[in-house]
């Protein structure tokens, strides 16, 4: 089975035989023990230290399908090296691009997209005021928003509704997480430790949902809630919104809860807060642990991985797309 894999130090990446070679280099130039990955075993790289790497390692990496996500030290994903679109075929193409140009056919998607985050976002809810925490408010309102979704005409309007559902839901993390404070939302940069877990966790799940959409006929750069833009994966973004409640928040209430990334994992500077290295690998660790859980699909009737939802997420979007089948997003049922 093929894993994902993540490099934490600088160093140098290149192709050996049929397995990459990765190679620690410190700041001081010194060379570490050199480490080797199997090709047919990785699914995807993720580098959060500066990586060298020549052509031959990268038409290696391409030829076999594996894409390698880059974050800067500050925690931010400024891209990834995707291989040649191995799968995108032209009517799907077609498809993707008139639901986004028939305002209807958008809208219908769009709304479906924030529909099932404010489900799952409920879901968390209920689950924390099922165990003691006082989460009424916060239900009611964001019920009251919910019910507005349906009747919205234009994306500016739905966007407007999904972020006032984030804003409520974000004051309840104050009552489910213990011995911090959210103190509201912040980014770019984020000012606490759980805003620089938001943060630091939405962007693992955006490259989740990208590479999962990479391996489909879909087109990652035509999306319907958030607007496509130049250089952007912004369907990643679409399907992000669904998964970031269960993935994300739950893995931040457990790591935090339960003292797996503690104050001592983050650096504190005057106007951000950014994770060290012992609280990024803490933090995956518990997320790749998430990816991995199994539950019993009802309609495959099967047992499934978080990590597989998404992809079985973009085949649903597909079929929508191609007419065979309408969307429904995907909503906690347990």
């Amino acid at each position: 089975m093929k894993k994902t894999y993540y490099l934490f130090n600088p160093g140098r990446l290149s192709r050996k035989d049929n397995t990459l070679k990765f190679l620690p280099v410190d700041e001081d130039g010194k060379e570490g023990v050199p480490k080797y990955l199997p090709i047919e075993g990785i699914s995807d790289l993720y580098c959060f230290g500066s990586l060298d790497a020549n052509s031959a390692m990268y038409n290696f990496r391409g030829k076999n399908g594996i894409s390698v996500h880059f974050f800067d030290y500050y925690e931010h994903y400024t891209g990834s090296f995707q291989s040649k679109e191995y799968l995108l075929a032209g009517k799907m193409q077609i498809n993707q691009t008139q639901h986004y140009l028939s305002p209807t056919k958008r809208m219908v998607i769009a709304q479906k997209f924030v529909e099932g985050a404010a489900f799952n976002i409920v879901k968390n809810l209920k689950y924390y005021q099922n165990r003691g925490k006082d989460l009424e408010n916060q239900l009611t309102r964001i019920n009251l928003l919910g019910q507005e979704i349906s009747g919205t005409k234009y994306i500016a309007s739905l966007m407007g509704i999904e972020g006032n559902i984030r804003q409520v839901y974000y004051q309840a993390f104050d009552q489910i997480i213990r011995d911090h404070a959210m103190e509201g939302r912040s980014k770019q940069p984020p000012m606490n430790e759980i805003n620089t877990l938001i943060s630091f966790g939405n962007m693992m799940c955006y490259t989740l949902c990208l590479g999962q959409i990479y391996h489909t006929q879909l087109n990652p750069t035509i999306s319907y809630l958030h607007e496509p833009g130049y250089r952007r994966y912004s369907l990643a973004l679409d399907l992000a919104e669904i998964f970031k409640p269960i993935l994300v928040d739950r893995t931040i209430f457990r790591v935090l809860n339960k003292k797996e990334v503690q104050s001592k994992d983050f650096d504190f500077h005057v106007n951000k807060v950014v994770l060290k290295e012992s609280g990024k690998k803490a933090f995956i660790k518990a997320f790749e642990e998430r990816l991995n859980e199994t539950i019993k699909h009802r309609t495959l009737n099967k047992q499934v991985s978080y990590k597989s939802l998404v992809k079985l997420e973009c085949y649903k979007l597909s079929k929508h797309l191609l007419g065979m089948e309408e969307y429904k997003p995907f909503k906690v049922w347990w």
